[in-house]
């Protein structure tokens, strides 16, 4: 009998079920602090430490899908010429195509990005197993409208624009191998233009805006705590039980009250799901961006 290599984990044990993940879109302007919060979401709920094929939870980048450089833009990118805020220095397609096979409870590997080559390294990839919650991270993960229908939740880190050139510049210096004129030059010709076109209109499209970042610890927490509940539920009833279709059952039996759901705990933990959007933006909330010009899609 043939057997799906998505069924597979690392030790060739076949899984049991499929997992449909809760896919979480983060965000935000470039040094924002996008990964430093999806860093400690994953530390709170202990997936930091964990191997990768056993965690719950997992954290994937947009950076890992730049396309492909010509040689002339290589050649530009190198000078720091090249814009890789703009739309067009990522591979929409590819990026669709595997977050649908993500949430289709499939294995796949996604490459690193080289900062100092301005390259992918297809030869370390990461290697993404079926996951209770999946956190996607980038400057313009909002801005590609069939990508950005796939989140089921969507978070904005919302850090200003002095914070994030301060924590930019150190950190392509000292880790990317730019310097201070390249860092400045680039910020000021391709990084703040298109933040301002490209990724903070994207903001209007958030659920949840998270001002000052990872500095908001409440925020985090709350968030975390929501997931924590949902993953409690998974770890009861196995993958079958999924955020995604936790959140579907709620809508289709708010009007029951929870009748149809044998154990209380999960609808109680569904419920608190549905409540968190409201809990975020409450006008008493003082520690969450109020958006109120959201737009239906």
């Amino acid at each position: 009998m043939d057997i799906n290599k998505s069924l597979l984990l690392p030790n060739n044990d076949l899984k049991s079920d499929i997992k449909t993940p809760f896919l979480i879109g983060v965000a935000g302007g470039t040094a924002s602090g996008k990964s430093t919060v999806c860093k400690k979401i994953m530390e709170q709920l202990g997936q930091a430490d964990m191997e990768q094929a056993q965690r719950q939870v997992v954290t994937i980048s947009q950076d890992s899908f730049y396309r492909e450089l010509t040689v002339a833009e290589k050649a530009k990118a190198q000078k720091g010429l090249f814009n890789f805020d703009h739309p067009d220095a990522f591979n929409e397609n590819l990026m669709y195509d595997t977050l649908q096979e993500i949430l289709k409870g499939k294995i796949v590997e996604v490459p690193c990005y080289d900062y100092r080559s301005n390259s992918l390294d297809h030869e370390n990839k990461l290697t993404i197993y079926p996951a209770d919650v999946v956190l996607f991270e980038g400057i313009l993960v909002f801005y590609f409208p069939k990508i950005r229908d796939l989140f089921h939740m969507k978070l904005f880190v919302d850090t200003d624009s002095d914070t994030r050139l301060a924590r930019r510049v150190p950190r392509d210096i000292n880790e990317r191998g730019r310097d201070l004129d390249a860092v400045l030059t680039q910020y000021m010709t391709f990084v703040k233009p298109a933040f301002e076109e490209f990724c903070s209109p994207t903001k209007k499209f958030a659920d949840v805006i998270i001002p000052r970042g990872a500095d908001n610890t409440v925020a985090i927490d709350l968030i975390v705590q929501h997931i924590r509940d949902f993953l409690n539920v998974c770890s009861r009833h196995g993958s079958s039980t999924n955020l995604a279709n936790c959140k579907n059952a709620e809508h289709e039996h708010s009007q029951t009250n929870g009748i149809g759901f044998r154990d209380p705990d999960t609808f109680m933990a569904i419920r608190r799901y549905s409540s968190l959007c409201k809990e975020l933006t409450t006008k008493e909330n003082i520690f969450f961006g109020i958006n109120k010009t959201k737009t239906q899609h």
